[in-house]
């Protein structure tokens, strides 16, 4: 162990040995059913892509019994609260530690939300996802608040929008866009688990293509272009396109959609690809030959003709846009967060995902993102579950992580 690592360690059981640490590690220990209270609660409410006020307000309600100062919803929906440090420099020079949890879930409006709790066991939509990270952040804030725990920068807690599908990260952005000044480190709870932590963020792009054409009778107007042959023959095309092991890159196809009646050539036909690889450079030869393909495919089908005299036209727009980031080895985050685990006897398993975590990695800032405890299945399904057992340490890392950042 190095002399940095020792020292980490050594700053870590120190604070863990504070008197009001002990108090905040009481609450978390007595207060589960709180905690779960909270997770269901929160699950009730839906909280569709772009529709997540319902939530953000419930949310905005939990910081202000909190205590939490500064407690709004921002212009996109982030739902914010901050715990001031004792630091006496005035804004916008103050140093801050984000905390953030997403608040949205992949399930459209209209999905039955009907949450089950059998003992220990949270049943529902978004139960986990984020359900968990969301309580693991209330409850932070509450053995804080019990406990008093004072810190040296201002913690700031964060329940985000658009993590999900389409969201494309809107509301971390957002935050970056006007809350970046003095962020020192930025903790991201996601999901459940508490050994793993993301330092990693995996690129990623989406696209929406669509192909039009005149459409028609499947008998009298056969021969004219059909959208949904052309947009398969896009797919096939690009689906042949080489892709290395390092770095690790993949695509896929993860909807498609078009076409009135079995017996009409369709008028349109569109396909959803994601794309996603560690390095920047794959994305853009991937998005080279997605245009590619789908340009081939249609002069194909337009057989020497102009394709816009025979009614046939295509799109491909780019409808997401993640950032690779990383963070580095010898980050000061990363070494305290390694204190931490060795600490709590927990091994630490770096890991690359798509996160919130994305935005600050991929501008610099220190972030991780981790895991809220406990287990979970049936992720981004209607049997996707949640069970607290075991949370407890998780919280227990999740606390002394942000104390230590926040000094």
């Amino acid at each position: 162990m190095g002399a940095f690592a020792s020292e980490s360690s050594a700053s870590i059981a120190r604070l863990a040995a504070n008197r009001r640490v002990h108090q905040a590690f009481q609450w978390l220990h007595l207060q589960e059913q709180r905690i779960l209270e909270w997770q269901t609660e929160l699950v009730r409410i839906p909280a569709p892509p772009f529709g997540e006020g319902p939530r953000a307000e419930w949310l905005r309600a939990r910081f202000r019994e909190l205590e939490l100062e500064d407690v709004r919803i921002d212009e996109v929906g982030n739902a914010l609260g901050i715990r001031r440090g004792t630091e006496t420099s005035a804004e916008p020079e103050r140093r801050r530690v984000l905390l953030s949890a997403h608040i949205d879930t992949i399930f459209p409006a209209g999905t039955q939300i009907e949450p089950v709790l059998r003992g220990s066991r949270l049943e529902a939509p978004g139960a986990c996802d984020n359900g968990a990270g969301v309580a693991a952040m209330l409850a932070v804030a509450a053995a804080m608040r019990h406990a008093g725990v004072a810190t040296v920068h201002d913690v700031v807690f964060a329940g985000n929008v658009g993590e999900e599908g389409e969201g494309d990260l809107r509301g971390m952005r957002h935050l970056y866009r006007q809350e970046a000044e003095g962020v020192e480190a930025h903790v991201v709870l996601d999901g459940a688990g508490d050994a793993s932590v993301v330092t990693q963020a995996l690129g990623s792009q989406r696209w929406r293509v669509t192909v039009r054409g005149p459409g028609g009778h499947a008998w009298t107007d056969a021969g004219r272009p059909n959208p949904i042959a052309i947009l398969s023959r896009a797919i096939q095309r690009f689906s042949e396109t080489a892709l290395p092991d390092v770095p690790r890159t993949t695509v896929n196809v993860g909807m498609i959609a078009g076409g009135t009646a079995i017996n009409a050539i369709p008028e349109e036909a569109t396909a959803s690809f994601d794309l996603r690889s560690t390095d920047r450079e794959q994305l853009i030869r991937l998005e080279v030959e997605l245009h590619r393909a789908v340009e081939d495919a249609a002069l194909a089908a337009a057989d020497g003709q102009r394709p816009d005299a025979i009614g046939l036209r295509w799109t491909v727009e780019k409808i997401g846009d993640r950032p690779a980031g990383k963070l580095a080895s010898d980050a000061k985050l990363l070494e305290l967060l390694r204190a931490v685990d060795r600490h709590l006897g927990i091994r630490t398993e770096l890991r690359v995902a798509s996160t919130d975590a994305n935005i600050p990695l991929s501008l610099g800032v220190p972030a991780v993102s981790l895991g809220a405890g406990g287990t979970a299945g049936g992720i981004h399904t209607h049997a996707e579950w949640y069970d607290a057992r075991g949370r407890e340490s998780a919280l227990k890392r999740i606390l002394l992580l942000v104390l230590a950042a926040a000094g």
